[in-house]
This record gives C-alpha cells, sequence and structure tokens, in this order.
C-alpha cells in the first residue's frame, strides 16, 4: 500500500510520531514523572491488590466464594464503563490540549475516592458498598493512567522510552512497597497503632484508606510541577456521538496504514487484563487458599513490590536493547508456565506460594512496561490521548474474561472436585489468557515495521 491509497482521515497517522517530535528532557523530569506512578500506587497495591480486597472478601463479608464472586462481577462492571469513556476522555483530552489539567483533576479523585473507603465496616451488609466504591475508583484510576501515559513524550525519546517507561512502572512497585509496610508496622499489625488505632471495627484497615489518598496528594505534586499542557490551536468542542465516530475513523486510519498496530491492541488486550487478574486475584488466593494471614499477605506485597520494581528498571533497559515484542513473549510464557506450577503444586501450601509467586512478579511489571512503550513508539503527534484512550479501551473490552474465568474456574473446581472452597482452580481462568495473549503477540510484526512506506 502507498500513501496515495491511504484514506484522507489516515494522513495524520503516516505524520511523525509523538516521540519523534519529542524534545530534550532530563533525569530530573524523568524522576518527577515517575513519581505519578509512585504517588497513585496506594490505589493498585493497598486498595486493588492486598489489602483492601483482602479485606472485602473475608468472613466478614460473607463466604470466600461468594465474596470473590462478587468481586469478579464489580471488576468486569467498572471494566465495561472504562471501555466506553477511556478513548473519548482522552480524544478530547487531546483536542483541548488540556491532558496535564484533566489528569490533575483525575488525581485529586481518586484520592477522595481512596479516602472514602474509609466508611466500610466489617458488616455484610457493606459488602456491596465497598465494591461500588472500589468500582468507581477503579474507573478514575485508568482514565487518570490514560492521561498519564499519553505524557510519555514530554519526558522520553524514541530511544529511551522502554527504560522510562520501566522506571515509572518500577516506581510504582517501590512506592507500592514503601506504602504497605508504613501502614502495616504504624496501623495493622501493632495492638495499638498510629492516632490509638485498634483493629476493633477494622479500623486499622479503614484509617489506611485515608492515608492512601493523602499520599496520593502529596506524592503526585512533583509531576505537576513538570509536566505542562503544551500550547495548541484549540478544536471545537463535539458532542459525545461525534466523540463516538471520531473515535471509529481513527481505528479505521489505523487499519490502513498500520494495520498491525491494530493487531497489538488486541493482543495487549488479552494478555494485559490476564496481568491485572494476577494482581487482582493474587494476594485473594494468597489468604483463601495458601493460608496467610493478613499480616503475611502485606509481607509478601511487600516483598513482591521490591522483587517487580527492580525486574521492571532492568527489563525497561533491556526493552532499549532487544525490543518490547521480546520482552512481552519472554515474560507472558515464564508467567504462563509458573501459573501452572501454582495449581499443580497447591497443596505444598505457603512455602509453594511464596517461591512460585515471587517468581511471577518479576515478569508482571516488565510485561506492562514493554506493552507501553510499544505503543508509545507508534502514536502520531497529537494522538497520544486518544490512542492511548483506545489502549486502554481494548483491554477493558475483554477485561470481563479474567474475572470472569476466575470465576468460572472456581465453579468447575468445586463441580469436579466436590470441595467447598476450590479458589486455587482460578488461577487456571488467568494463566488461561496468559497464554492466549502469548498466542495472539507472536505473529504481530516488531515495532518497527507497523508503517507502511
Amino acid at each position: 500500500m502507498t500513501t496515495s491509497s491511504v484514506p484522507a482521515d489516515a494522513e495524520a497517522v503516516l505524520g511523525p510520531t509523538a516521540l519523534d517530535v519529542a524534545g530534550p528532557t532530563s533525569r530530573r523530569k524523568v524522576v518527577a514523572w515517575g513519581m505519578w506512578d509512585w504517588g497513585t500506587q496506594p490505589f493498585n497495591t493497598v486498595i486493588t491488590t492486598f489489602v483492601f480486597s483482602v479485606y472485602l472478601t473475608s468472613e466478614s463479608f460473607g463466604s470466600t466464594n461468594s465474596t470473590s464472586t462478587a468481586l469478579a462481577i464489580a471488576t468486569a462492571i467498572a471494566g465495561l464503563f472504562v471501555a466506553l469513556l477511556a478513548p473519548v476522555l482522552g480524544q478530547n483530552s487531546d483536542r483541548s490540549g488540556r491532558t496535564v489539567r484533566n489528569l490533575r483533576i483525575q488525581t485529586w479523585l481518586l484520592a477522595a475516592m481512596s479516602a472514602s473507603l474509609y466508611v466500610v465496616k466489617p458488616e455484610p451488609a457493606f459488602l456491596w458498598v465497598g465494591l461500588a466504591l472500589l468500582g468507581i475508583g477503579s474507573v478514575v484510576s485508568e482514565i487518570a493512567g490514560v492521561n498519564y501515559n499519553a505524557t510519555i513524550d514530554q519526558v522520553a525519546t524514541g530511544k529511551t522510552v522502554g527504560r522510562v517507561s520501566g522506571f515509572g512502572w518500577g516506581m510504582g512497585y517501590l512506592g507500592g512497597i514503601v506504602v504497605l509496610l508504613a501502614l502495616y508496622f504504624l496501623l495493622i499489625q501493632p495492638d495499638v497503632g498510629l492516632f490509638g488505632v485498634t483493629d476493633e471495627g477494622a479500623m486499622d484497615i479503614r484509617v489506611s484508606m485515608i492515608l492512601c489518598g493523602v499520599w496520593t496528594l502529596l506524592f503526585t505534586i512533583p509531576a505537576f510541577l513538570v509536566l505542562k499542557d503544551r500550547p495548541r490551536e484549540r478544536t471545537p468542542g463535539v458532542g459525545v456521538v461525534q466523540s463516538y465516530r471520531l473515535v471509529w475513523r481513527s481505528i479505521t486510519a489505523l487499519w490502513a496504514v498500520s494495520r498491525h498496530t491494530v493487531y497489538f491492541l488486541l493482543a495487549s488486550a488479552l494478555f494485559r487484563d490476564g496481568l491485572a487478574g494476577v494482581f487482582a486475584f493474587g494476594a485473594i488466593l494468597a489468604a483463601g487458599t495458601f493460608g496467610l494471614s493478613a499480616g503475611d499477605v502485606i509481607i509478601f506485597g511487600a516483598a513482591a513490590n521490591i522483587i517487580a520494581g527492580l525486574a521492571t528498571m532492568g527489563f525497561g533497559m533491556l526493552d532499549d536493547r532487544i525490543g518490547p515484542k521480546r520482552v512481552i513473549l519472554i515474560s507472558l510464557g515464564s508467567l504462563v508456565t509458573l501459573g501452572i506450577l501454582i495449581f499443580v503444586l497447591h497443596d505444598g501450601g505457603k512455602t509453594v506460594f511464596w517461591v512460585l509467586g515471587l517468581l511471577m512478579t518479576v515478569f508482571v511489571g516488565p510485561a506492562q512496561a514493554a506493552s507501553r512503550s510499544f505503543l508509545a513508539r507508534l502514536i502520531p503527534e497529537g494522538k497520544n490521548g486518544e490512542i492511548f484512550g483506545l489502549y486502554a479501551t481494548t483491554g477493558r473490552v475483554v477485561s470481563f474474561l479474567s474475572p470472569a474465568l476466575f470465576g468460572l474456574f472456581i465453579g468447575i473446581g468445586a463441580a469436579v472436585t466436590g470441595a467447598e472452597n476450590t479458589q486455587y482452580w482460578g488461577i487456571l481462568g488467568i494463566v488461561l489468557i496468559l497464554a492466549a495473549g502469548f498466542a495472539v503477540m507472536l505473529p504481530v510484526k516488531e515495532h518497527t515495521e507497523h508503517r507502511v512506506s
């Protein structure tokens, strides 16, 4: 195909990428940019993965199977809203030139949603209150992530985007360990913690949610000191229906001139959903299947984040050398193997989970960071928000898969074994998604071969 045969709407796709025209940056700006990942990590690490989700699926709210299934349903519904909103809101950020302003507002809202989880008391009646607040927070977090990803061209070039993306993810993981340990030793582990808080009425967990909100407000300040909305010609506002039409035109333009970019979006949708499943249900498996206490889960989370942070930064440098596709395939292949081993060896108890679970954390972050850097290398100038919005949408269109298959395989396990607790069967659902992502990613061309000449 030649440029002359490309539809008119696709001409912008054939122009320079955002990284091609990226200006000079500095180590200080990269570090400040990475502080957003550090500052917003409590929602992912403390709330979604290791503390609040474990609290919400505890016996205080119902049986293990019922609360786990309810969490899976709420996660799927939140994913649907992200799928519908992400590309349109990302496109509107591009059109208005207010990406950073929107990111700032969404970050503050995320902090407020985190703190609001304080109201969730350890009673069955509060299960769906907690799930609703968690779901809304997840939507806000994802949309904010779209705008954050869209700013990567302010701090990276085509030659450094792998290590910059890996650094950001790594900062998130390392921020996660600091906040986990702080909450554990100051509030959760002591009989009487900071501010005189005890575990009566789960006040140690609930007060931790307030501190998560404060953490987000404080530690994202450096990012907003260096990230700036770039002056650009304002375009007329459009309605919701027209926004979706414009998104569709962008997809058809990509299909016309960069078909393997569309293939990548589809492949990454699968494996990113599997990666999200590893984090969403990993701590739940640790407690419900392998018998780790709430304190054990937090210590595991701390160790996991150290390993994940360092591994992601290391793989980020490898990304710039061997390319993001190879990093993704290495990571996914390793995760599939380790997930199967966890299922097969689940009777081995805590030791099995500690060893294999920590090994899994080596590969989750690199796959996520390499996926972001892969797409960042392809985005046309001025399309960051919209394309990263599509990235979020394609991921969320199938985001029901991991929660659904996790719950489905729990049910299959109960039917096959007749046991009351078959939560460990859920890992097979996550492994299936990761394996599918690996298979679809294999034929996707390297990022250097995506565009027609």
